[in-house]
């Protein structure tokens, strides 16, 4: 069987090129309507960036180590359900990029007083650590924070320019 390297290599490089023009095709998919809500849907692990209640992106995301049900008290490593905005954004050394939600709302800080227990706070959207023990690929389809919402670090950079600070975010089971 007679080989041929020189075409190889170029059938190789030729695939290789079309697969990263295609992806960075996707990734530079812009957003050409203000994003006015977020949708969470903790069942489906996904964040949606809305305009007008119309789906403009959709995310893989992260949660709490214990995914099933709302956020009781501070520790309990849930992801709040409700209605929140997003209140400020930072640059963390841990996660990259972070937007706060407004968790605790009203309705969870009742809640937590009748029951006698500290809501907790700081809830965020994140990116993964940035670490090369624990590169971005380890955390997807983990759910490993503490309450807390995470994407992977690109997809984290875009949803931080997409979305303005006090931005309504519903968070679903």
């Amino acid at each position: 069987m007679r080989t041929y390297p020189g075409f190889l290599s170029a059938l190789l490089f030729a695939l290789t090129t079309f697969c990263a023009v295609a992806q960075a095709a996707q990734a530079a998919q812009a957003i050409d309507r203000p994003v006015d809500k977020l949708l969470l849907i903790k069942s489906e692990r996904s964040l949606q960036l809305l305009h007008k209640g119309e789906v403009l992106k959709t995310y893989r995301i992260s949660l709490g180590k214990q995914p099933k049900g709302a956020k009781q008290r501070e520790g309990d490593q849930r992801t709040p359900e409700g209605i929140y905005f997003i209140d400020w954004r930072q640059k963390s050394a841990n996660f990259n990029l972070s937007l706060h939600i407004s968790y605790p709302n009203q309705r969870d800080r009742e809640r937590a007083e009748k029951a006698g227990v500290n809501p907790g706070g700081m809830i965020m959207i994140h990116g993964t650590p940035s670490s090369a023990e624990f590169p971005d690929w380890f955390f997807r389809g983990l759910d490993w924070t503490e309450g807390c919402i995470a994407l992977n670090n690109a997809d984290m950079r875009e949803v931080w320019d997409y979305v303005a600070d006090y931005t309504l975010i519903e968070i679903r089971p």
